[in-house]
């Protein structure tokens, strides 16, 4: 089986040695995003509100630049570097999703790369 590597300029550039998303047959795997501004790539200014809207706009070009959208979405994780957090990114993440919500893990971690708030990572099936 072949894989494609996804790439828009819409979403943020990777900032190492990955790809923004990976295409395998009907799958596409979307690596984590964390709240860069795309034109810049740095850090979105704000609060965890605006960090994870960044997030999840970032998200939707990568997977709507790999064929999909939210309702293509199985499975997602969310990395919080504070679970203080949890409730305000769960209401704000509700927003993007209709229907059947994916999958989900949300975990806190130590720490985020550029000292990030919040990470997101998705699992999506498309339709040919």
């Amino acid at each position: 089986m072949a894989f494609e590597k996804i790439e828009t300029a819409a979403a943020p550039a990777a900032i190492g040695p990955y790809s923004q998303a990976v295409r395998a047959g009907n799958l596409l795997f979307c690596s984590g995003q964390i709240p860069l501004v795309p034109e810049t790539g740095e850090l979105v200014s704000g609060d965890i509100e605006a960090q994870t809207h960044q997030v999840m706009n970032s998200l939707r070009k990568v997977l709507l630049a790999g064929g999909g959208d939210f309702s293509s979405v199985v499975k997602t994780t969310i990395y919080l570097a504070d679970m203080v957090d949890f409730s305000t990114v769960n209401a704000i993440y509700a927003e993007y999703f209709e229907g059947v919500a994916p999958a989900r893990a949300t975990v806190q971690v130590a720490a985020l790369p550029k000292n990030a708030r919040i990470e997101i990572d998705a699992i999506a099936v498309l339709k040919f």
